[in-house]
Parts: C-alpha cells; structure tokens; sequence
C-alpha cells in the first residue's frame, strides 16, 4: 500500500458518507442542491477538505451558511459511521471547476465563431476522438484534470 492510499480511501469515503447524509438526514433548506465532488484528507486525518458544487440557480452564501450550521451534525456522524478514533474537522470549499470549464468552452465558442468555424456538437466527437477509440471521452470529462479549482474561505473558515 502506496503512501496518501489510506488517506484517499479514508476520503472517498467521507465523500460518500456526507452525500448520503446531506441527501437524507440534514433538513436546511440552504444545502439543498449541494453535491459533494471530492474530499481531500490530510496524512493524519485530521481535517477533511470538502469541495461541493451547486445545482443551477442555488446561492453559495446561503450553501455556505447551511453547510457551517450543519458541520458538527455532519463531523459526529461521519465519525461514527467510519468509525474513526476521531471524527476529522470538516473544512467546506466550493469547486468552481466547473464554472472554469464552462467559462473556456465559451471563450473557444467565441472564437470559433470569430473565425466563422463553428464546431458541430457531431464534429466535436471526432476532434476529441480522431481514431474513435473512446478513450479521449475519459479526458475531455475532466480526468486529467488535477484537483478542483477551489477558492478556501467561500465559507468563511
């Protein structure tokens, strides 16, 4: 077993831990839409990074605040469903990855229509994938990417 391998296990599945309980359990209506992307834990364990993103139309300070209402209600829960000698602090940070990569799909639409090369939602495929293997679907998904692009502090903590 690699060094950072118990740390990732033990954060994919505090990720799954707080999907099901913001789903199921948390009632505030401020963390409804919140999706949890990843959790990043450090080697000790002792702090969880918790990057989410919203559905469309949600608030983030409002997601904020409900998340920070909620973080003891979530940090005794994960520690004891996971079992942990002690419940890691649970730090939330919005991923605006996603924003990022809409924002860089917008500016290649901009100049491609500069241009006057629309690209067709057809011909994309086949620019992303010229051998048609199906394997560039994986990168163009954001697997190559390295980590969420998270700003720290959207919380206030």
């Amino acid at each position: 077993m690699g060094p950072g391998t118990r740390t990732r296990r033990v954060g994919e599945r505090v990720r799954t831990e707080l999907s099901l309980l913001l789903l199921r359990s948390v009632r505030d209506p401020g963390v409804t839409g919140v999706t949890v992307t990843e959790v990043r834990m450090t080697p000790d364990l002792q702090l969880a990074r918790v990057y989410y993103t919203l559905a469309p139309g949600g608030d983030r300070r409002d997601a904020a605040r409900a998340l920070r209402r909620a973080r003891p209600y979530l940090r005794r829960n994960v520690g004891e469903r996971l079992q942990l000698r002690q419940a890691p602090d649970l730090r939330f940070l919005y991923d605006d990855s996603a924003d990022k990569q809409d924002r860089i799909a917008r500016i290649f639409d901009e100049i491609a229509r500069q241009r006057g090369t629309a690209v067709e939602p057809a011909d994309e495929a086949a620019v992303a994938d010229p051998a048609g293997t199906g394997l560039a679907d994986a990168d163009a998904a954001g697997a190559g990417a390295v980590g969420p692009g998270a700003r720290e502090g959207t919380d206030g903590t």
